[in-house]
């Protein structure tokens, strides 16, 4: 963790890690963080005194325990898998940002006919993956880990070919009560909070398109070139 002032608390205003917006929104706080909301992109996220090491994130990332033989980790991940899977053409060339200790959802595309790569700044720390285009990327149960939201979502935009669909998974902020006694911000390895405007915000920042899928699947498609007569 971060330092503190004399008081033990950390100052109310930071910039935005996704749209460098300066953000004063106290929007929670509990006997652990500080959640600020950024009255620009919507984003709710933790400031930057609060994240854990490096080697401490690494370690809770350790104690998961998914693998592509667990059925109910299959059946989470199909969440975002079928709707996916019915918006690629035969034979993509795929991209799972985050694949994490145990890879899984580029097992599930590879099983039906995809050919899929991995990144992952721990486990799959393979930077030439992130020099190709791709067909498709996917990132589950990522985006919410970002120290620097901005930069990563941006290089796997332009990573995309047009036409192709990038695929997240991301539990959604739905209003400053739910968020009170949401779990989801207990995990301290969580510092980035997304809602459905956030991604509005992305869309039109990206001029492209996103569908929402129940609560934690976005699929964002981006637009093919125009062609003029």
């Amino acid at each position: 963790m971060g330092k503190r002032d004399n008081l033990g608390t950390i100052s109310p205003h930071s910039l935005c890690p996704l749209c460098q917006e300066e953000a004063n929104d106290a929007f929670h706080h509990d006997h652990r963080r500080n959640f600020l909301r950024c009255g620009n992109c919507h984003l709710v996220f933790v400031p930057a005194a609060y994240y854990l090491t490096e080697a401490d994130e690494k370690a809770a990332y350790d104690h998961h325990q998914n693998s592509p033989t667990d059925p109910d980790y299959r059946q989470f991940l199909s969440r975002l898998f079928h709707p996916l899977k019915n918006r690629l053409t035969p034979n993509s060339y795929g991209l799972d940002f985050g694949s994490g200790p145990g890879p899984t959802l580029s097992v599930m595309f590879e099983e039906i006919g995809h050919t899929m790569n991995l990144y992952d700044h721990f486990y799959a720390h393979n930077p030439t993956a992130l020099l190709h285009p791709y067909d498709f990327i996917t990132a589950t149960e990522v985006v919410e880990h970002l120290h620097n939201p901005a930069t990563i979502l941006f290089q796997l935009w332009t990573l995309l070919k047009p036409g192709g669909h990038l695929g997240l998974m991301t539990k959604l902020v739905r209003n400053q009560e739910a968020f009170a006694s949401w779990h989801y911000k207990n995990d301290l390895t969580h510092v980035c909070f997304f809602s459905r405007a956030t991604f509005e915000w992305f869309a039109h920042h990206w001029q492209a398109e996103v569908e929402f899928f129940g609560s934690d699947v976005i699929i964002f498609h981006k637009p093919p070139p125009s062609h003029t007569a």
